[in-house]
């Protein structure tokens, strides 16, 4: 295999992704020219045992200390471990674990050494994508809409549509597949929405000892408090404008809004949060949408569906309705943006995290040497 990335044509690249969701890494095989999408391959799925997942939850919200690097440690070998089938692909897009973000403070901690994967796997490795625009003034966080607007393009959407991610927190990307770039001004309006699944799982382990509320089991049996949910959406997060972001914990005071109520009433009302942040992000898009994709682990929850269904004035489907595979999208979308990097193109624009000019994130470390800016 060559270590040496073609200027033009496609590119077969492997993406992995591990989400604020701390479930595990998912990895995925997408053939691109950083523009089209040519084709899918091989997905794989790597779990955190409960010790790592341990050790990644005690990083959370940590900036340096021991903490962070036993969470690099964690991060680092179950990624070797995932990426390191399959081993036909040139390149590797590597997200790495998000511990902390702070863009009004201009930073942002994704752990994971992508120097060492190289030198482990043997293939050039993108990664810390999020840290150049952060710098320049973005959020840095939706990363995944430019890959959204190559996926629209992909299935021959031509009016517009919302892709809306439920993993850890929630985001939106609106898609207008009637312009010809991802670049150009009006093609795409990105932002969070507001926490999905992470209080729900947080509540979950605390109160019963469980990773998530599967299938919406718990929060099927439950009523939303609808006292509680005023003030949720009381915060000033849902009247800002987009483009905006969060950390995984910045609305860790939801925990609180629900202390008081059974584990039914307070799993159904952060459930009814996650949705309510949606139907208010859906107010902020330029027109309309005329569907909505839902991608991540939120989609499995048939609640949270039915409450988008109802609230939303459009059809609300899973990606899987137009061929996509919502588990592995995020991971598609680290190799497609990696092939963007290794080809200096843009990764994010004002429309999708408020960065000031077009960014194309991201360190390109190659086995025999160090890491670089592309």
């Amino acid at each position: 295999m060559s270590k040496a990335i073609s200027k033009t044509g496609p590119v077969r690249a492997l993406g992995a992704m591990s989400g604020t969701s701390l479930d595990g890494v998912d990895t995925a095989v997408i053939e691109t020219d950083g523009v089209a999408i040519f084709g899918f391959g091989e997905v794989g799925y790597r779990e955190y045992a409960d010790q790592e997942r341990s050790v990644l939850r005690q990083g959370l919200g940590k900036w340096h200390g021991p903490e962070v690097e036993a969470a690099t440690a964690v991060v680092n070998k179950a990624h070797a471990e995932a990426l390191a089938e399959p081993s036909d692909v040139a390149l590797i897009g590597f997200h790495g674990q998000t511990l902390a973000h702070d863009p009004q403070g201009r930073r942002t901690l994704q752990v994971g050494d992508g120097g060492f994967l190289a030198g482990a796997l043997g293939v050039p490795v993108v990664w810390d994508f999020r840290s150049d625009d952060v710098a320049m003034g973005g959020e840095g966080a939706p990363l995944a809409p430019f890959f959204h607007f190559a996926c629209a393009k992909w299935f021959g959407a031509t009016e517009p549509l919302c892709f809306l991610n439920l993993g850890g927190v929630g985001n939106l990307t609106y898609v207008d597949p009637s312009f010809e770039r991802a670049e150009d001004a009006g093609a795409l309006l990105a932002f969070d929405t507001g926490p999905a699944n992470a209080p729900i799982n947080d509540l979950m382990q605390a109160r019963l000892g469980l990773e998530m509320d599967k299938g919406g089991a718990v929060a099927a049996q439950g009523t939303v408090e609808t006292g509680a949910l005023e003030l949720f959406l009381a915060e000033p997060y849902f009247s800002r404008m987009p483009p905006k972001s969060l950390d995984r914990d910045d609305f860790s005071e939801m925990i609180e809004l629900v202390q008081e109520l059974s584990d039914p009433d307070a799993v159904a009302t952060l459930t009814g949060m996650c949705a309510a942040g949606v139907v208010q992000g859906i107010e902020h898009c330029p027109t309309p949408p005329t569907r909505v994709l839902v991608t991540g682990g939120g989609r499995h929850n048939p609640v949270l569906m039915e409450m988008l269904r109802v609230s939303l004035d459009c059809p609300v489907d899973p990606v899987e309705a137009v061929g996509l595979d919502g588990d592995m999208l995020e991971a598609q979308a680290f190799g497609y943006l990696a092939v963007r990097v290794a080809r200096g193109m843009a990764t994010s624009c004002p429309g999708t995290t408020g960065v000031k000019a077009l960014v194309g994130g991201g360190i390109f470390s190659v086995p025999e040497t160090e890491h670089t800016q592309p």
